[in-house]
This record gives structure tokens, sequence and C-alpha cells, in this order.
């Protein structure tokens, strides 16, 4: 996925320190991805991209209030300097592994701090891979690096699937994305299916549902 990112920051004339950066600072695949082919269009001028750029990252990022909501009961008591390093290397892949891992009686915040590492530092590697070698393949759209977004949001889902009462959350989430797609903003859908599918399981829950 890190080294997706880094073909299409090579397509968009990025240097290695500017790919690395946004790696480091942004640290999310969806809006950066989504962020770099808005800036290999090269549609919208100069200021004006950059401000579509900016709002399409804090949209797509925003999901992370729900993350860090959903780490309150494990994170909220802990100090500060035991949660924030932990929170700054949060992607989501180890937010699943984490949420798993506790529901499972893990309850040592370290676990978050280093799966997010275990992913973050792979992440810049890769980054750093698909640019300095991405002269080597000569049409990066051929491969269709864009479906990789949609590849591992279903691989998230997959596992993080418990049985036949998800389903209702899955499917109210589905039409909040089309939805919001067709009507709102680019990039909307992903909010708006994360709270719409919360808000869902919140007033549907039932304890030990679930796992039927």
């Amino acid at each position: 996925y890190g080294m997706a990112f880094g073909l299409l920051a090579r397509e968009a004339q990025f240097t290695l320190a500017e790919a690395l950066a946004m790696s480091g600072f942004v640290y999310s695949g969806s809006a950066q991805l989504v962020a770099v082919n808005a800036m290999r269009g090269g549609s919208v001028p100069g200021g004006a991209a950059m401000l579509a750029v900016a709002g399409t990252i804090l949209l797509l990022n925003a999901r992370y209030m729900l993350y860090g909501a959903a780490l309150r009961p494990w994170l909220g008591g802990a100090s500060f300097w035991t949660v924030y390093p932990a929170l700054a290397v949060l992607g989501d892949g180890n937010w699943i592994l984490s949420m798993k891992a506790h529901a499972e009686g893990e309850r040592d915040a370290g676990y978050v701090l280093g799966s997010g590492l275990a992913m973050f530092i792979p992440w810049l590697g890769g980054s750093w891979i698909g640019l300095s070698a991405g002269g080597l393949i000569r049409n990066p759209d051929a491969l269709a690096l864009d479906f990789l977004l949609v590849s591992f949001s279903a691989a998230m889902g997959v596992g993080m699937f418990k049985g036949r009462a998800d389903l209702k959350i899955v499917g109210v989430a589905i039409v909040a994305a089309v939805l919001a797609d067709r009507f709102l903003i680019g990039g909307s859908a992903i909010l708006c299916a994360g709270l719409a599918g919360g808000l869902t399981a919140w007033l549907t829950y039932r304890p030990g549902e679930a796992a039927t």
C-alpha cells in the first residue's frame, strides 16, 4: 500500500522528502491516494488546489474521531505520554488489531503503540521504495493501484465481521455512503458511513447478539 502511494507520488512529481513528509504527517492511505490523484489531475489552480487537497484530507481522516472514541474505554485513564505517542501512529489496520486484542482481554496500552509502529515504519519504507523504484514501472495506472483502497477496506470489514447482527449495520453504512457520495462533497461517504453505522450499532445493540 505504501509502495502504491510512492508510485503515484512519483507520477505527481513529488520529491522523496515531500513524499515521506506526507506519509509521516498525514499517514492515511485513503487520504493520501485521493489527494495525490487530485494533484496529478492539475485541473484546479494553485491555491484552490491546496485548499481542496487539505479539505479532502481532513474529511477522510475525520474517521479517526470515531477510532479515538472506540479506544477511550481502554486508553482513557492512561497518561499523556502513554496515549498520544500511540495515537500519533494509529492507523486503520492496527486499530482493528487493537480492538480485537482488547476484546480478547489485552489491557496493555503498549499494544496500541507497538502495533502502530509495526505498520507506520513499513508505510514510510514502502513510500520510499515506490517513489525511488517507480521509474521501473512505465504505466502505474495499468496496475489499478487505486483498487488497493477498496480491497484493503474489504479485508478490514471481513476481519471485523462477527455475525448476522452486523449485517444491518453494514447495510445502513452502505446506504449512507451511497447517498453521501451522490449528494454531498467528495470524501464525505466514509465519514457518513461510519457515523450511520456506529449510530445503528448503538441503537440496536443487544448483549450477545453479535455472536449469533
